[in-house]
Order: C-alpha cells, then sequence, then structure tokens
C-alpha cells in the first residue's frame, strides 16, 4: 500500500458507477412510467437513494448513474436531489443516459455496456478504483470496508455477495468459494447452489456490486466488447471470464453492511416484486424495524421537499383523524380518517370515514370518503373513489386491480378510470 493510500481512506481515490436503467417487470405497473431505481420507498425516499447515500457516507465523492429505461423521473429526482456535488472539491456527479455515444444505433446493450460506452468519461476522471453498484437495491453498507479487502486480497475483482440459505439462491448468481473466499466458480440461477465451507446451508449470492482497479476494468470491458457472442454483462460475461482467467474474492455484505444499535440483522432486500414492495415498506412500521432510516450516522439522502407538517383533524366517535402503527410524512391531512399499520408518503389527503389498513400510498393520492382499503399499494396520483372498498372481495379485487397470490392489490389511476361505479 502506497503513501497516498494510508494518508486518506481509499474510498477518496474510487467512483461509484451505479447501473440504474432496469425496468423491474416484475413490478408491472408501477414501472409503466418509471425505472425500478425512481420507484418510491420508505415514505420519501426512491430505491436509487440508498446506493446513493452509501456511496456518499463510504467518502466517495465521484458518481455515476447510468440510465435508460424511461429515466425522465429518475434523472429529474437526480438534479433536484444530487445537486449539490462541487467540481473544486473534486467531487463529480454525472448522469448517464444512453446517448449512442459509441454508435448511432447502439443503446446499451447490457449492464457491461453501460460502463463501456462511457470509458471516456471515467478516464477523465481518473479514478484508481472502480465500485459498480446496482441501483435498485434498499441496503445500507459501507464501500470503503470493500475497498479495503480488495486491495488488501490483491484481486482483479472483489464481489459484494449475502449469505442466503442454500436453496434460497436458486434465483441469484451464486458465488462458489474456497476457505479464503476465492472465487472457483460462478453460477447462474443454480437448482442445487454450492454451499459455503463451513456452512454448508448456506450459500454465497451476488449482490450486483463489482470493486476493481480502474485500469483492470478498462482492459476486461473492451476484450469483452471485441469477443463476438457476448451478451456485454457484468454477471454472464465479465465476472465468469474473470474467475476462470484471474482472481476474483467474494466480500460478505456481513462484513461491511451498516447497522445502527437497533438493528439486529444485515439488512438487504430488492422488492422486485409486487409483494416483495408492499412488505419491504409495511415492515417500516414496526416498533423495531429491520431497518433504521432514523440513524443520523448513516443519512439516506434524497430530494427534500419543502411540505407542511402532517396534519391529523376531526374527533368526533366515528370521525377521528388518527393513525397507528403508521408512517406520515410531510403534507399529508388525515381528515377524519382512520389508518393502522399503513405508510403514507407526501400529500396524501385522506377523507371522512375513510378506513386504511396495511396500506402503502405514493405521493399526492386523494383518497376518498367512507373508502375501505386493506392490503394495498396505491401508484403517485390516483384519486380512490368515495366508498371504495379493496380487501374484502378477493375475486372481485383481482377483477379490477392488480392483486398478487397473497392478496395485495396494486391500484392505479388507469385502473380506477375503468371501474363502473
Amino acid at each position: 500500500m502506497n503513501e497516498k493510500q494510508r494518508i486518506q481512506p481509499l474510498s477518496r481515490d474510487a467512483m461509484a458507477y451505479v447501473l440504474a436503467g432496469g425496468r423491474g417487470s416484475r413490478l408491472k405497473e408501477l414501472t409503466d412510467r418509471r425505472a425500478k431505481p425512481a420507484v418510491y420507498f420508505g415514505g420519501k425516499t426512491r430505491i436509487i437513494d440508498f446506493a446513493l447515500s452509501n456511496a456518499l457516507n463510504s467518502g466517495i465523492r465521484r458518481i455515476g448513474v447510468a440510465t435508460q429505461y424511461k429515466a425522465h423521473s429518475l434523472i429529474r429526482h437526480m438534479q433536484r436531489g444530487w445537486n449539490f456535488f462541487r467540481p473544486e472539491r473534486n467531487e463529480s456527479f454525472d448522469i448517464l443516459p444512453a446517448s449512442q455515444r459509441v454508435s448511432e444505433t447502439q443503446w446499451y446493450e447490457g449492464t457491461a455496456d453501460a460502463v463501456y460506452q462511457n470509458i471516456d468519461i471515467i478516464e477523465g476522471y481518473a479514478p484508481e478504483y472502480m465500485v459498480i453498484l446496482a441501483g435498485d437495491h434498499v441496503y445500507k453498507m459501507d464501500y470503503e470496508l470493500m475497498l479495503q479487502q480488495h486491495v488488501n486480497s490483491g484481486a482483479d475483482v472483489t464481489v459484494g455477495c449475502l449469505e442466503v440459505p442454500r436453496m434460497e439462491a436458486t434465483g441469484f448468481g451464486v458465488m462458489h468459494v474456497n476457505e479464503k473466499d476465492e472465487i472457483i466458480a460462478f453460477v447462474e440461477k443454480p437448482a442445487d447452489p454450492p454451499g459455503i465451507p463451513g456452512k454448508p446451508d448456506f450459500a454465497l449470492a451476488s449482490m450486483g456490486i463489482y470493486v476493481f482497479h480502474t485500469k483492470f476494468l478498462i482492459e476486461a470491458l473492451k476484450r469483452d466488447a471485441a469477443s463476438d457472442g457476448s451478451s456485454r454483462d457484468f454477471g454472464k460475461d465479465i465476472i465468469p471470464y474473470i474467475v476462470e482467467h484471474g482472481k476474483a474474492i467474494a466480500h460478505r455484505f456481513a462484513d461491511s453492511c451498516v447497522r445502527s444499535d437497533f438493528e439486529r440483522e444485515p439488512y438487504w432486500r430488492d422488492a422486485g416484486t409486487i409483494d416483495a414492495y408492499w412488505q419491504a415498506n409495511i415492515d417500516l412500521t414496526e416498533i423495531v424495524p429491520g431497518l433504521d432510516l432514523y440513524d443520523k450516522s448513516w443519512p439516506i439522502w434524497t430530494y427534500a421537499e419543502i411540505t407542511a407538517p402532517a396534519k391529523f383533524v376531526h374527533d368526533d366517535e366515528d370521525r377521528r383523524g388518527s393513525a397507528t402503527s403508521s408512517v406520515i410524512s410531510g403534507d399529508c391531512i388525515i381528515s377524519g380518517s382512520s389508518l393502522n399499520r399503513s405508510l403514507l408518503f407526501t400529500g396524501v389527503r385522506a377523507n371522512s370515514y375513510s378506513k386504511l389498513d396495511g396500506a402503502v400510498v405514493l405521493p399526492n393520492v386523494r383518497i376518498g370518503r367512507r373508502a375501505q382499503l386493506r392490503d394495498v399499494v396505491i401508484d403517485h396520483g390516483v384519486t380512490i373513489p368515495e366508498g371504495l372498498v379493496v380487501g374484502e372481495d378477493p375475486e372481485l379485487d383481482a377483477k379490477r386491480f392488480r392483486r398478487t397470490e397473497t392478496g395485495i392489490c396494486l391500484i392505479t389511476q388507469s385502473m380506477i378510470d375503468k371501474l363502473d361505479l
């Protein structure tokens, strides 16, 4: 380790590159108008804020974000909430849409190509290390610790990994490692995942987080781009090639997960289905949730809207503005409505005699009088008609809305507009 690395954290010589172009099709209509990283989460943030906040809190001051699918709301959010980086402090924040810079007919063909097409921008900043991140997961992690492991191990690539029960790893890319956490094989969605040495009932699943020396990464990307038949993807092409021809090391999330005194277990969520999205948000209403968003030592940065405080009005026996075990954001008015185990984003209006139980309500929703809503996700800007009942008749709910097998209903304005009320 040279003198420069000893004086300052490795993160100061690193660039975080966030891959935020994916749709997230399993979220169905929630991603009809926005990319998955732009989906709202936790009351006031978007999913991408977690990867960006982790980078910032880890000490990384150069960040690039590659966007592609329906990127407008994502780009607008980053322009509003992440515009505080200053070049005179050697900071940078670049939004990198697929802009046909390499070819007039070529968009980003894969995750690796999304970095390859911007090599000249990366080289212009000359970072010593690259931290490649997925922009669609919810977690808190100190990338500095992963950088240190990468440098100390002499790895060509270090791969962030989750320990998961072995037979739950069938939907992941799985790292087969030896006793030194050296990756000896990479297996994509295996039917029989390899266990961890010493923990045979667990497997190491890829988090889509990779650390490289920049020079090595650029060489790998150029080699892959010149290879016929490559899908231009980190998980399918770049990482397996390095596992076979170089040195790949697994980094365990538990070693760098950031936890407050209230967080008992390492927390990581994909939130990539309607059920998982609903559950991850509803979990935040618990007395001690698995994810502590109140931890000031590791804040989740976002676009902080200027809003009035939340307000509860009316105090009649059957018309009382109240909420129990719920998270209520700014500019919400709970007007004679009762809420239980619900999470409301900014600007929601819940009108008299309505009842919400297990509701995840995105910004600027209007809940009509006497509406009865249970186990729902309501998209941004929806107006719920007076007297609408959801969560009592499964067959009727499935005809009207997007209902999952577990009974969670996704409600959008287009679905409401089709109702015959």
